[in-house]
C-alpha cells in the first residue's frame, strides 16, 4: 500500500514526535513483547534492580504469542488490550520507551506521558493475528522465560502494519474518530 509511511525501528524523540493521531503506518525492525505480568516486572526492575532491557528507543508490543506451528517462526500474535499496562507506562516512558502497539483506549496519564517523553501510541487489528504473524522474521525470549507466553520476546518484523493511535501532540483517535463520524453524520442524515 503506498499510503503508508515506511519506518524503522528504533526511535529517537524526534522520529516519535514526527508521527500523527491517524497516520499508517508499516513498521519493521525489532520490537518486544510485553503484557501485564511482565511490565511489573519490569518496572521493578527499573526501581530497585537491573533491568533485563534497554528501553530506549524501543518499542513494547502488547502481545503474547501463540505456539509456532512446524516450519514457522511465531504463532499468531495479536494484541492485548493496552489499558492493563497503563498502571506501569509512564514509568517506562520515563526510562526511554519510545512506542507501544496494543488496542483500546489509554488513561489520561498515559495520553499526557506521551506528549511529556516523546512517545506513541501505535494500534494493531485485533482479530488479525495469524496474518500479523506473517510479518515477524523471527522471535526469540529475552527475559522472564517463566511467564510462558507472557515473556519478554524480541521480535524481528517487515512491514507490520499499524496505525498511529495516540500521539505526543495530544491527538487520540478513539476521541477524534467518534467525533468525525458524528459531525460527518449530522452533513449527510440521508445516509
Amino acid at each position: 500500500m503506498t499510503d503508508r509511511r515506511k519506518v524503522e525501528t528504533p526511535f529517537d524523540e524526534s522520529r516519535a514526535r514526527s508521527f500523527r493521531c491517524g497516520e499508517r503506518i508499516l513498521l519493521s525492525g525489532v520490537i518486544y513483547t510485553a503484557r501485564d505480568a511482565a511490565h511489573k516486572r519490569l518496572v521493578a526492575a527499573l526501581d530497585g534492580g537491573e533491568c533485563p532491557l534497554d528501553l530506549a528507543g524501543q518499542i513494547l508490543y502488547y502481545a503474547g504469542p501463540a505456539p509456532a506451528a512446524p516450519g514457522h517462526v511465531i504463532g499468531p500474535v495479536g494484541p492485548t488490550t493496552s489499558g492493563r499496562m497503563d498502571p506501569y507506562t509512564v514509568r517506562l516512558l520515563q526510562a526511554g520507551l519510545r512506542g507501544m502497539i496494543g488496542k483500546g483506549i489509554r488513561s489520561p496519564q498515559v495520553l499526557s506521558a506521551l506528549g511529556d517523553y516523546g512517545a506513541v501510541y501505535f494500534g494493531a487489528t485485533g482479530g488479525a493475528a495469524a496474518l500479523l504473524a506473517r510479518c515477524v522474521r523471527s522471535c526469540e525470549v529475552v527475559a522472564y522465560e517463566d511467564l510462558g507466553p507472557e515473556a519478554i520476546r524480541r521480535l524481528v518484523v517487515v512491514d507490520f502494519p499499524l496505525v498511529v493511535v495516540a500521539d505526543s501532540r495530544g491527538g487520540d483517535l478513539y476521541a477524534e474518530g467518534p467525533l468525525a463520524f458524528r459531525t460527518e453524520a449530522k452533513r449527510h442524515p440521508e445516509v
